[in-house]
């Protein structure tokens, strides 16, 4: 017995639809080359350090760092309450100079462990850009060049990098605008993302703070640029859990009393969302020493 054919027809496209579909297909192939890194700006490529627990660190920036007792020191009691035991201070080093931007650091001289007085050579260079780098097209450019360079140099020399992401101005500052922290999260990813390094969240943990507590102090209050204390304390819990992938709350460390525990359990829980959120990963319970 013959089987019938079926009478429906093949639905065969006509030519100039498959050209169409053609046309769209490299269209949307050129839009991800040429516009993927705007589209995805926010994706972290860089979730966490291959070294979680370094102790040979060099910080470099500028008065952002080294306001209210120097944020290298907050982030090295932080790590050696994790650690369980006392990390080298010779090898342990912040290079900053006051108003500086990337161009002005000497980052190969720097590198040389021994010009600084360390004992052996860095395992991780955190990088802070000056604060008016990302206000015009010009300046982020010169940013964008200056991390290139300074990350090649620092991985060629055996270390890893990671950039510090800053805050934004805030009033009374002259320049305060509520977007430019959007043009400094974008610059920082996007260099993290390109030069294949960690970027620790700062500067997101700063506005995530001011919206839960506006009456906050993270500035200080006669130039809307630079950390009070509150403002170094929430930015050494960002680069604890950033560095370690460990929940900065319950850490004991409060700044000898200067930090109330209200205080330092907001901005610690502050810290732990904002690390998590941004690089969408869950935080191991950190286990504290005494030491």
């Amino acid at each position: 017995m013959a089987f019938k054919r079926s009478a429906v027809r093949s639905r065969v496209a006509p030519p100039f639809i498959n050209l169409y579909n053609s046309k769209m297909k490299l269209i949307l192939v050129f839009a991800y080359i040429f516009f993927g890194s705007f589209l995805f700006a926010n994706d972290v490529v860089v979730k966490g350090l291959d070294n979680k627990s370094p102790e040979k660190l060099l910080y470099i920036g500028n008065s952002y760092l080294y306001y209210n007792d120097s944020l290298h020191n907050h982030v090295r009691r932080m790590l050696e309450e994790s650690y369980g035991r006392k990390i080298k201070t010779s090898n342990y080093k912040s290079l900053t100079i006051s108003g500086s931007r990337l161009s002005h650091h000497n980052i190969e001289h720097s590198l040389e462990h021994n010009n600084l007085g360390a004992d052996d050579p860095f395992e991780l260079v955190v990088i802070q850009g000056g604060s008016g780098e990302a206000n015009t097209r010009k300046e982020r450019k010169m940013f964008a060049n200056e991390i290139e360079v300074m990350v090649n140099k620092i991985h060629e020399a055996g270390a890893e990098a990671a950039l510090y992401m800053i805050h934004a101005y805030v009033e009374p500052h002259k320049d305060t605008n509520p977007k430019m922290i959007e043009d400094i999260k974008k610059m920082y990813i996007e260099a993290g993302n390109k030069n294949n390094v960690l970027v620790f969240p700062v500067g997101i943990a700063f506005e995530n703070a001011y919206a839960k507590r506006p009456d906050i102090k993270l500035h200080k209050y006669y130039d809307g640029s630079h950390p009070d204390i509150l403002g170094t304390y929430l930015a050494a819990c960002v680069l604890f859990s950033s560095i370690t992938n460990k929940s900065p709350i319950n850490i004991r460390y409060d700044y000898f009393g200067k930090i109330n525990s209200d205080d330092k359990l907001f901005l610690q829980n502050i810290a732990h969302k904002t690390v998590e959120d941004f690089f969408n990963i869950k935080l191991k319970w950190n286990m504290i020493f005494i030491i």
